[in-house]
């Protein structure tokens, strides 16, 4: 399963191009994607206009969406930030942590075009598209 994080959503729907967003065009009908709570809550907040939020609530609520936290993962997302800390690396949103964590321990692939995710990575076994 690819999860499509917000990165890779708010550009798409803002119609600008870019390697995640023509990957993500290429995956839309072809192969198993979904999104989480955290996602599309994160994405859909920032709509100002009602049609447009409209519009992205129908394609993201047509995905499969998981719930991407609780106290298994909480604990496990501050585990890997600590570990990530321990070596230098500061990631910037608690939510990315959230997020590549989700997918570490779910198995998960991860469409993103945000440079947090990198750590997560090289040195905790994400998988990336």
């Amino acid at each position: 399963m690819i999860l499509v994080d917000s990165s890779v959503w708010v550009d798409y729907f803002n119609g600008v191009e870019t390697l995640a967003t023509k990957k993500l065009d290429s995956l839309l009908g072809m192969q198993p994607i979904c999104t989480g709570d955290l996602i599309l809550a994160e994405v859909l907040q920032g709509f100002r206009q009602d049609q447009d939020y409209q519009a992205a609530k129908t394609l993201l609520c047509s995905l499969p969406i998981y719930p991407m936290l609780g106290v298994e993962l909480s604990l496990k997302s501050a585990e890997n930030y600590r570990t990530l800390r321990k070596q230098g690396i500061t990631i910037r949103k608690t939510i990315d942590t959230m997020i590549a964590t989700f997918c570490i321990e779910n198995d998960f692939t991860l469409l993103h075009s945000d440079k947090d995710f990198q750590p997560f990575q090289q040195l905790l076994g994400l998988k990336i598209v």
